[in-house]
């Protein structure tokens, strides 16, 4: 695991979702176990998380065990990938997206 990448529960939340995205684009993951989809964009958020160095913080929300975060941002199906910036929600996607695809998303609040 690199520091680029956490898995987020109630104890780090609001240090990691909100205050860091102050500094960096937080891109939350919101995934189950039991979600096909989730284990396809996985992979491609780690590989770019990776890539990218530290240019935005990749933080796992696992949906089932951290039902309480979910709600608060109102995910209704999963993948649900949001981009914080600022202490806020800026944009995001659900579903199963290309490397591609994500990648341009990215690209638009990256530095």
């Amino acid at each position: 695991m690199n520091e680029n990448i956490v898995n987020i529960d109630e104890t780090n939340a609001a240090a990691l979702l909100i205050e860091e995205s102050h500094k960096r684009p937080v891109v939350i993951d919101f995934w189950a176990d039991w979600c096909e989809p989730c284990k396809m964009l996985m992979p491609v958020l780690e590989k770019l998380a990776t890539e990218y160095n530290g240019a935005f913080l990749l933080a796992k929300v696992n949906a089932d065990e951290q039902q309480m975060i979910s709600q608060q941002f109102g995910v209704r199906s999963l993948p649900t990938v949001m981009i914080m910036q600022n202490g806020q929600p800026v944009d995001g996607f659900m579903g199963a997206q290309p490397e591609n695809a994500v990648r341009e998303l990215l690209q638009k609040y990256l530095p």
